[in-house]
C-alpha cells in the first residue's frame, strides 16, 4: 500500500491483478448479501461460503504479520545507519531529521483531525453497524478494555522505552505487552540504529545481519503478495456479504478524506515552510519542481522518482550537490509524509467502520506509530500493509478489515507518492538554506 520501489515484489500488473480479484469479490459479496435477505437457507448458503473464503483470506494476513517484527525493526534500524555517521554528518543529518519529523507529525495531525471531523467509516447504516458489532464482538471487547485501562499521556511516554525489549516484541504479536507494545519496539530499534552509526566499524556485522533480515522479509511479503489478488478478494467477499451497498459510500468518503488530506499538506503545510525556513516561494518552486511530481504521480514510486529529483535539485533548484543528493537518497524511503497521513486514516476509519472507540491514548499511539511508518515503511510493493496491522491490532481494530481499502488504493498511491517525493525536495530545501546560512 505504499509508494514502492519496482525492483522487488510482484511484477508489473500486480496492481491489476489485485483490483480485479477485489471487484470479484465485492461482486460476489453484493449477489451473497442479496441471497441472504431471501431466508433461511439463503443464509445458510452464504455462512458456509464464508467458512470457506474466509480461511483463505486470513493466509494471506498471516504471511504478513508473520514477517512484522524482523521487518520493522531492521528497517527502522537500516533507515537510520544508512544515514551514516552522525557525527561526521553532523548538523545536515540533524536538520534533516528535525524536517522529517516536523512534515510526518502535521501529516499525520491533518489525516488525523479530517477522519475524525467527517467521520467516513460512519457512513453505514445502523443494521450494518450491527451486524460487524456481533460478528467482531469479542475483538471489540477487547478494545473496550483498552480503553478502560488506557495510560495516562505522562505513562504513554515513559512506556516508549522498554524495560524488556524481547517481551516487547513478543507482546506486540499477541496482545500481551504492558508497555506500549510494537511502538516501544519501533523505538528501541531507533535507539539502536543511532548507536549503530556512532560504533559503524564494530557494528558492521550487525547492519550486514539486519540487511539480509530485511531482504528475506520482503522476499516472504513478496510470496504473500502473489496470493493478494485471491486473499483480498476472499477477505472483502465476507465483508461486503455483510455491508453490501454500504460499504461503497464509506469508500467514497474515505478517498475524499485521504485526497483531501494529502492536498492540504501539499499546498498549505509546504508552502508554509518553504517560506519559513528556505525563503522560497511556493509558486516558483511547484513550478520547478513540476518534472518530479509528473513522473511520482505516474511511477507511484519515489525511488523511480529518485533521479528526476536530483536533476530538479540540481538545475532548477540550485541547491548545493552534498545537501540534495544526501537529502533525497535517504529521503526516498526515509521520509514518507503521505504514506505516514495515509496510515494513520486507514486505522482510524477502519475503527469507525467496526465501531471501535479510540481513547485520546490510543489515537496518540496511532499517531506516533503512523510518523514512525514515514521513516521504517518498506519501500517494495505492499511493505505497509503488515505495518497497518499491526496498528490495527495495536488498538483494537480486525485486521481482516485491511481488505476494505485496498480496492481504491491505487489512485490513493499515486498521490501519496507524489507528496512524499516533493515532501523530500521541500526538506532538501530547507537544509541547503539552513546550511547556507550557518555557513555565511
Amino acid at each position: 500500500m505504499n509508494e514502492e520501489r519496482r525492483t522487488a515484489g510482484p511484477a508489473s500488473g500486480g496492481h491489476f491483478r489485485i483490483l480485479a480479484g477485489l471487484a470479484i469479490g465485492i461482486l460476489l459479496g453484493l449477489v451473497a448479501h442479496a441471497v441472504q435477505s431471501s431466508g433461511d437457507s439463503g443464509k445458510e448458503l452464504v455462512t458456509a461460503v464464508i467458512g470457506f473464503t474466509e480461511p483463505v483470506g486470513k493466509l494471506f494476513l498471516r504471511m504478513m504479520q508473520m514477517v512484522v517484527l524482523p521487518l520493522v525493526f531492521s528497517a527502522l534500524f537500516l533507515a537510520v545507519v544508512d544515514v551514516g555517521d552522525l557525527r561526521r554528518l553532523g548538523r545536515i543529518g540533524l536538520t534533516t531529521l528535525f524536517f522529517t519529523g516536523i512534515l510526518s507529525l502535521s501529516a499525520v495531525m491533518i489525516g488525523v483531525t479530517l477522519v475524525n471531523f467527517w467521520q467516513p467509516g460512519r457512513a453505514l447504516s445502523a443494521e450494518t453497524r450491527e451486524v460487524l458489532t456481533v460478528k467482531y464482538s469479542e475483538k471489540a471487547g477487547e478494545s473496550v478494555n483498552k480503553a478502560n485501562s488506557a495510560k495516562s499521556l505522562g505513562q504513554t511516554l515513559v512506556d516508549l522505552l522498554p524495560e524488556n525489549p524481547v517481551q516487547e516484541m513478543t507482546g506486540a504479536v499477541d496482545g500481551s505487552s504492558k508497555g506500549n507494545g510494537m511502538l516501544a519496539v519501533m523505538f528501541f530499534a531507533l535507539l539502536a540504529g543511532i548507536a549503530a552509526t556512532m560504533q559503524s566499524e564494530e557494528t558492521a556485522v550487525l547492519s550486514g545481519t539486519m540487511r539480509g533480515m530485511y531482504s528475506i522479509s520482503m522476499t516472504i511479503i513478496g510470496w504473500a503478495l502473489k496470493l493478494a489478488p485471491l486473499g483480498a478478494g476472499c477477505l472483502v467477499f465476507g465483508v461486503t456479504a455483510q455491508m453490501g451497498t454500504d460499504i461503497l459510500l464509506a469508500l467514497s468518503v474515505f478517498v475524499m478524506v485521504v485526497l483531501g488530506g494529502l492536498l492540504i499538506h501539499l499546498i498549505v503545510v509546504y508552502s508554509v515552510v518553504l517560506k519559513m525556513f528556505a525563503g522560497m516561494s511556493p509558486v516558483t518552486f511547484f513550478r520547478k519542481v513540476s518534472d518530479a511530481m509528473f513522473v511520482a504521480f505516474s511511477t507511484s514510486s519515489s525511488s523511480a522518482t529518485l533521479s528526476t529529483s536530483l536533476k530538479v535539485a540540481h538545475d532548477e533548484l540550485k541547491l548545493a550537490p552534498e545537501t540534495a543528493n544526501f537529502v533525497l537518497t535517504v529521503g526516498a524511503t526515509g521520509n514518507q509524509n503521505g504514506t505516514a497521513l495515509f496510515e494513520g486514516v486507514v486505522v482510524l476509519f477502519l475503527a469507525q467502520v467496526f465501531s471501535v472507540e479510540l481513547s485520546l491514548s490510543q489515537q496518540i499511539t496511532v499517531v506516533l506509530m503512523s510518523v514512525l511508518a514515514g521513516v521504517g515503511t518498506a519501500g517494495v510493493p505492499g511493505g505497509s500493509i503488515p505495518l497497518i496491522i499491526v496498528v490495527l491490532k495495536s488498538v483494537g481494530v480486525p485486521a481482516d478489515g485491511i481488505a476494505i481499502v485496498l480496492g481504491v488504493d491505487r489512485v490513493l498511491d499515486m498521490s501519496r507518492t507524489l507528496v512524499n517525493v516533493v515532501g523530500d525536495l521541500v526538506v532538501a530545501a530547507c537544509v541547503d538554506a539552513r546550511m547556507n546560512k550557518s555557513a555565511g
